[in-house]
């Protein structure tokens, strides 16, 4: 853990050259190729430029853009000039932008052109808001070229003296249950994800080309295709459109990573694709990695037997910057989230912080030295959630005696029949065995008469359709595999089920009347 004078853009770019890693590729996007001489000079420039504008130390400033080799620049960049780049989801509406900008008081705003158009009502109304930079396209009369603003600075900059535990950037949450919060990580945390999860659990090594669907605006796509590689000198492949399993298997084919990075619901839909084959994939995949929501089982295991890989499923949040409770190598168990990263220590507790038993269901506490400083304005949630030196998930877990952790689903996800809590992603672990089913989502469903009882919500595979006894086939299969009372009493098929830009099923608008 770094301590004192730490500045995280120095830290992930500038060795390299050094090391004479400099002609190597660090990031390679849809058009063209980064080196790390290449990252090292336009980060520089990064750094001069926000200079140039007069953008103060400890200023934000908002990061929307498209995965591409702008991307990194910017963001590291802004964190050698000790500037704030606020990451922010390339997939929200114009009223959620207003809010996270205003929020966040962003002096520029460097975005895609695509992205432009949604954010363009907001121009001109916050008053805090100097400059904007379009990454690439045509650039309007009210905007600044990125590419040439940056081709007009000095490529030798001095980094500012941060400290390791000043705040380097900032993510929102996905604001599922209200405005998103402005979540502030310091600049230690990068390399400590780094020196945790990618050095003990995937072994990364300066060999390693990576490929993740999750896009570097989400805490677990960061690490995976920013920190991670960064770290040893690896080469990561950025794709600036939304992950489809076909555009997923065309860069496994065309790049051949050796990492993938994917989240359930993709594995299950890569998994169900006519394109879906071992000769259509990455012929030096040495490892898969999964997170966002639980594996189920079924995926898993398919996915293993498939394409004769193993698939690490594991957990993370925002607040904890990436993930810190995995399966690892060589100590997989399927349907569950794994064990503890070397580097954090984890508590399952009851509802007066007191810990349960093995075998018991509880909440998922979480302490380690990735934990953010806070939320922006937001003070009594930062109180709530990070609690003497531990962080609440807000997920309900069950702790087996071997020190295995299975996920129950969140909080508010649970529900209890017949006195007995039921946990969604069981029971939908239990409905994806169908050999007809897609995905699915479990929530709790009154009955009429006052009493909770499971509701199914299922998306078929491309070209099935429910058979005369598919319900019927359906609850006899979760009550085979999660129990006969967790069986769900209605059962109801949809195209496609609501989800956030991460791939997390919204079960909440499910529940929502109708």
């Amino acid at each position: 853990m770094a301590t004192g004078s730490f500045n995280a853009g120095v830290d992930l770019v500038d060795q390299h050259v050094a090391a004479g890693r400099g002609a190597k590729a660090a990031f390679i996007d849809s058009r063209e190729t980064l080196t790390y001489a290449g990252l090292f000079d336009a980060t520089n420039r990064m750094a001069n430029l926000l200079r140039t504008y007069a953008i103060p130390r400890e200023a934000r400033v908002a990061v929307l853009m498209l995965d591409t080799i702008d991307w990194p620049v910017v963001f590291l960049g802004a964190m050698k000039a000790g500037v704030i780049p606020v990451a922010l989801n390339t997939l929200m509406t114009t009223e959620q932008y207003a809010y996270m900008l205003a929020d966040s008081r962003a002096q520029a705003l460097f975005v895609s052109a695509a992205l432009l158009p949604t954010v363009r009502p907001l121009l001109g109304t916050l008053p805090f808001l100097k400059y904007v930079f379009v990454a690439d396209g045509e650039t309007p009369p009210y905007a600044l070229s990125l590419r040439s603003e940056l081709a007009a600075q000095s490529n030798a900059a001095t980094a500012a003296d941060t400290h390791a535990d000043e705040p380097a950037f900032w993510m929102y949450s996905s604001g599922s249950t209200g405005n998103p919060k402005g979540t502030k990580h310091v600049h230690a945390s990068l390399r400590a994800t780094a020196d945790t999860y990618a050095k003990q659990v995937i072994g990364f090594t300066a060999d390693d080309v990576v490929y993740s669907a999750a896009k570097l605006f989400f805490a677990y796509g960061l690490g995976n295709a920013l920190t991670f590689p960064l770290s040893v000198g690896a080469t990561a492949i950025l794709h600036p459109d939304r992950p489809t399993p076909d555009s997923t298997f065309g860069i496994l084919k065309t790049h051949n990573p050796t990492l993938f990075f994917g989240v359930p619901t993709l594995y299950s839909a890569m998994l169900a694709s006519p394109a879906g084959s071992k000769s259509n994939s990455s012929n030096r995949l040495r490892l898969c990695i999964s997170a966002g929501e639980q594996l189920p089982e079924d995926v898993g295991r398919r996915w293993m037997e498939t394409y004769g890989v193993d698939v690490l499923d594991g957990i993370g949040s925002t607040e904890m910057l990436h993930i810190f409770l995995s399966n690892r190598r060589g100590d997989i168990r399927l349907g569950s989230t794994g064990k503890a990263v070397p580097g954090y220590t984890l508590r399952v507790v009851d509802e007066n912080n007191a810990d349960v038993a093995d075998g018991e269901v509880g909440e998922l506490l979480i302490k380690g030295p990735t934990a953010a400083e806070g939320y922006w304005n937001q003070r009594a949630k930062s109180q709530s959630t990070f609690e003497g030196g531990w962080c609440r998930s807000g997920d309900k877990y069950v702790r087996d005696k071997d020190g295995f952790y299975t996920c129950q689903g969140r909080t508010d996800d649970m529900f209890k029949v017949s006195g007995i809590w039921v946990s969604p992603f069981e029971v939908e672990a239990a409905i994806v065995a169908h050999p007809d089913v897609l995905e699915a989502a479990v929530i709790a469903h009154d009955d009429g008469d006052g009493l909770i009882k499971p509701k199914a919500i299922v998306a078929l595979k491309p070209g099935r359709t429910a058979s005369a006894t598919f319900v019927a086939d359906l609850q006899e299969l979760v009550k085979q595999k999660a129990g006969p009372w967790k069986y769900p009493r209605w059962v109801e098929v949809v195209d496609s089920l609501p989800k956030t830009a991460t791939g997390k099923i919204q079960r909440f608008k499910l529940r929502a009347p109708k």
